[in-house]
């Protein structure tokens, strides 16, 4: 069976994605999405890790925002989806790259033990200003605190040098710099770019689900070719 895991950024859950993983299991894809906030990028990318390596076949993993940190560190991936994601070479990490723009960074508040939260009215702006406000408020109540410092950890391995990679650039993003995102994407193997805020998996998932099918698809073309060409 065709799998995909979805990798959550920053303060998001994997009810975030609730949607697009419905809509791709009510079309027979194995989807998991692992729960992050793990208290460092190390800890996170193995939470990750382990579900990949728990799959028969090399999944399509997609990171979103951080969550590209979290992908770049992880082998065994058939193919890499970035959405409005990080792509770190060696010694980078998300913050040393950009990180969130000064609009997100207006949005966070401290928290207790060095965590940070954000702003639930800031937040909806940022995140999902491009979503009617009773989904924006949805999804920003699902939003929860963020352990210090996963921004400024450096993925031990680099995935994208040998895995083929998609970036989605989001033009309208808040959150990560547009023009950012379209330097990161230069290191993808394929650029797509939507007219969509930072979050379109909440806004507009038929687009997230289109470009998984459609690279799913393309996979399973690959490997009947190949399939085809050691029985010949």
């Amino acid at each position: 069976m065709a799998a995909v895991v979805l990798v959550h950024g920053l303060y998001h859950r994997p009810e975030h994605f609730a949607v697009v993983a419905e809509r791709l299991r009510a079309a027979e894809t194995e989807v998991v999405v692992p729960e992050l906030h793990r208290g460092s990028l190390p800890a996170d990318t193995a939470a990750v890790q382990s579900a990949v390596d728990a799959l028969p076949e090399p999944p399509i993993v997609l990171g979103h925002s951080y969550g590209g940190s979290v992908i770049t560190g992880v082998r065994g991936a058939g193919h890499l989806v970035y959405l409005a994601a990080f792509v770190p070479d060696v010694g980078e990490s998300a913050a040393g790259l950009g990180g969130a723009s000064p609009q997100l960074q207006d949005a966070i508040t401290p928290g207790p033990v060095g965590s940070t939260s954000l702003h639930p009215g800031r937040a909806a702006a940022t995140l999902y200003g491009d979503c009617p406000d009773p989904l924006a408020t949805w999804a920003v109540g699902l939003l929860r605190a963020q352990a210090p410092g996963c921004g400024r950890g450096v993925p031990e391995r680099h995935s994208w040098k040998r895995t083929p990679s998609t970036y989605v650039v989001c033009a309208r993003d808040r959150a990560i710099d547009p023009d950012l995102q379209r330097q990161m994407a230069s290191r993808c193997t394929d650029v797509r770019e939507w007219q969509t805020g930072h979050s379109p998996f909440v806004g507009q998932p038929d687009l997230v689900v289109e470009l998984l099918r459609e690279l799913l698809a393309a996979d399973t073309s690959r490997g009947r070719e190949a399939g085809a060409a050691t029985t010949r």
